[in-house]
């Protein structure tokens, strides 16, 4: 049967809405942007103890002291968690994801319970809406918005919208018709029926929408990091691709932590702007250490209380941030969670910084690093391997891209196996496929060497049958080479060099004779256009940069591996036993 091309018209439609919409798009870039990082500003510039105990007046008026309370020790382990940053650009993506989505789905909520005809058409598109992977709707966002916070923010707001639209509906039409009928034979117009009649008596169920609404944005964060947003989206995705247990663990316990007060807050304002929710909370409190526990001030308390410490967070906020004002030009450097890319990108962070450059870091796939560099989103890359490896997406990008250089030239990509293992040369995999449990450890599904093994190397050596090669993460990949190496289980990984992984473990590459792989690798360091002219100085100092074995592999085992997490400090050691090296970077 002939294959609907579906695909090719999307991406037309993409490609002519990119061309055509770039003002409209340039404008919603700028106002989310701006909401986001405005918000996140407000919400960082107090001191955290300030702002937490704000938070927890609030919640302390909302559920009780005991809600006041455990808000308040949760906010505190985000802070000693060295979480609070991340947290609180989380906290302003969410928020205005969660503001936008119910902006417009309340309204279509309200459209639907009053006009069957649009219910009945919004349904399927809320059923699409809702079962669409969410990572599909990064796809068109990166290239209507470039990398960041915007493309998160947008799809988010996307995948958070359905049950806004749902729960609103629901509740107006489980509104007792005879409340309704009273009042139309009272003669009151349906606009005041909606106002004063429906949308209260809905309002529990509509305040369970807005929960939703958040509980899916906030579920949306770590997606988002895979685009550039920062916040505990990009830790989290940062700990996945960089195989980093304590950071994931950490950054994935303020997620939680994050998520289960904004759901208490949420789900309690609901109770207390209903009347007969509210009335029935109060009923359901009784006397002795239960009353203790749930007593909530007065709101002319409580709003006295917040005041106070709004003003106290805020003014703490503006004089500690009096001096912190960045100066230096800025730059963002992209990366990919590649060992050596992660290396290279840690020491020139290190040294423009010392040269005053604003230094901002973004780290993604391959594929949206490519987009954003045509986009303009990213500065600089140091880690394209070419004429192979990214040869799709440079070609895809090359008008918009500019080379500044060869610092690598070594580089080369390799199957490998354990080092007594019996296979010398890809050749030997063939008829062995059972003995590697039918299948070759990879890596990021959009890395140029997985298309390659995929599309050349199997088929140059009839591995078709024998194996399949599983998608993963480098750091995944790493951990299944550490574990069949300390067992003693044969397996097959894709892997490249430079890599620390052939000193760390005892590994060895395949040969191979049928060049499938291609002609030795390059590894090039890439600007967006106008890279040259806007950064002279730095265009130059990269233009002079090379690194050889003996420099590099140090480096990365430094960074990598010795101080993972702690990236600045095993540049720091390299450069104390590298003196001369690191003063010809920018000399």
């Amino acid at each position: 049967m002939h294959k609907l091309p579906l695909g090719d018209w999307v991406t037309e439609a993409v490609d002519f809405l990119t061309k055509h919409g770039r003002p409209v798009f340039n404008a919603i870039s700028d106002v989310v942007g701006g909401l986001v990082h405005g918000l996140s500003h407000i919400l960082s510039a107090p001191p955290s103890l300030a702002f937490a105990a704000l938070v927890a007046m609030a919640c302390w008026w909302l559920r009780g002291l005991a809600a006041g309370v455990l808000t308040m020790a949760g906010l505190v382990l985000i802070d000693t968690l060295g979480q609070w940053n991340g947290a609180m650009e989380t906290l302003s993506l969410v928020l205005v994801a969660s503001i936008a989505a119910l902006v417009v789905g309340i309204p279509l909520g309200v459209l639907s319970a009053r006009v069957p005809a649009f219910s009945a058409v919004a349904r399927p598109v809320l059923d699409f809406m809702q079962t669409m992977p969410a990572f599909v709707y990064l796809i068109p966002a990166i290239s209507f918005f470039g990398l960041g916070e915007v493309p998160g923010v947008i799809a988010t707001m996307i995948f958070a919208i359905p049950p806004g639209v749902r729960l609103t509906e629901l509740g107006i039409t489980q509104v007792d018709t005879e409340t309704v009928e009273a009042a139309e034979a009272f003669g009151t117009p349906p606009a005041r029926i909606l106002t004063r009649v429906q949308l209260p008596l809905a309002l529990p169920t509509i305040m369970t929408g807005v929960n939703q609404v958040i509980m899916l944005s906030l579920s949306m964060v770590v997606i988002a990091g895979m685009v550039g947003a920062e916040g505990l989206g990009a830790n989290v995705f940062g700990a996945i691709t960089q195989y980093d247990l304590s950071a994931g663990a950490e950054s994935g316990l303020a997620v939680v932590l994050l998520a289960i007060i904004l759901d208490r807050m949420t789900s309690a304002l609901g109770q207390r702007l209903a009347p007969a929710a509210r009335r029935s909370a109060d009923r359901a409190v009784h006397g002795g250490v239960s009353s203790v526990l749930r007593y909530r001030p007065r709101p002319a308390l409580a709003l006295s209380g917040v005041v106070v410490f709004a003003l106290l967070a805020t003014t703490l906020g503006v004089v500690g941030a009096g001096g912190s004002g960045g100066k230096g030009k800025p730059i963002t450097i992209g990366y990919i969670p590649w060992d050596e890319d992660i290396a290279v990108t840690q020491l020139w962070k290190t040294e423009l910084e010392k040269k005053g450059y604003q230094v901002t870091l973004r780290q993604v796939d391959a594929g949206p690093l490519f987009a954003g560099l045509g986009q303009g989103d990213i500065d600089l890359f140091f880690d394209a391997w070419l004429p192979n490896t990214h040869a799709d997406y440079y070609n895809k990008y090359k008008n918009r891209i500019e080379d500044i250089g060869t610092w690598y030239d070594k580089a080369s990509m390799q199957l490998a196996v354990l080092k007594d293992d019996p296979a010398n040369s890809i050749a030997d995999l063939k008829g062995q496929g059972s003995r590697y449990k039918g299948r070759i450890v990879g890596i990021e599904p959009g890395a140029g060497e997985m298309k390659i093994v995929k599309n050349k190397v199997l088929s140059a050596y009839g591995l078709n049958g024998d194996f399949t090669v599983v998608q993963s993460s480098t750091a995944a990949m790493l951990a299944e080479l550490n574990r069949s190496a300390q067992s003693k289980q044969p397996i097959a990984v894709t892997l490249w060099k430079p890599h620390w992984a052939y000193t760390k473990f005892p590994i060895k590459p395949l040969a191979d004779p049928q060049n499938a792989f291609g002609s030795a690798e390059k590894i090039h360091t890439l600007g967006r256009k106008g890279f040259a002219k806007d950064f002279p100085q730095l265009d130059g100092w990269l233009k002079k940069f090379t690194m050889s074995d003996d420099q590099l592999f140090p480096l990365e085992d430094l960074v990598v591996n010795k101080y993972k997490g702690k990236e600045s400090q095993g540049v720091a050691e390299w450069e104390k036993q590298n003196p001369a090296i690191v003063k010809k970077l920018t000399g």
